[in-house]
């Protein structure tokens, strides 16, 4: 796995560099964003924890990936400004399940036997 940098941008404003990278991939399969990640905190000099990785797309029919990536200042200021959900997908912070969510198996409540019908009443005539 080769990571080439195509374009390196500083973000003072938000405490990071950001970095749009392409991975050649030839001989294996698209790359993890593990995978990723530590090739890119190589690359980069950086400690793992402060390397997120926003997007990586891989074009059909080519061994080549591409995507997007924001390396940090401290681990702290990535917490703070990243997305839950891109945070969730580096591996920084686990997944909260919803507290209104009922879990997925739950066991069905037993129905409460019916009651007889009352009979009609006899019309006298």
């Amino acid at each position: 796995m080769e990571i080439k940098i195509l374009e390196e941008r500083a973000n003072p404003l938000l405490k990071r560099h950001e970095y749009r990278f392409e991975v050649a991939h030839a001989t294996a399969a698209t790359p993890s964003r593990d995978a990723v990640r530590n090739e890119l905190a190589k690359v980069v000099k950086a400690p793992k924890d402060r390397v997120i990785i926003e997007r990586m797309h891989a074009r059909y029919g080519t061994a080549v990936t591409r995507g997007d990536a924001m390396v940090y200042e401290s681990s702290e200021a990535a917490k703070v400004t990243e997305r839950e959900h891109i945070l969730v997908r580096n591996g920084l912070k686990e997944k909260v399940a919803k507290a209104g969510a009922a879990p997925a198996e739950a066991p069905a409540k037993p129905e409460a036997p019916k009651e007889p019908e009352a009979a009609p009443a006899e019309k006298k005539e």
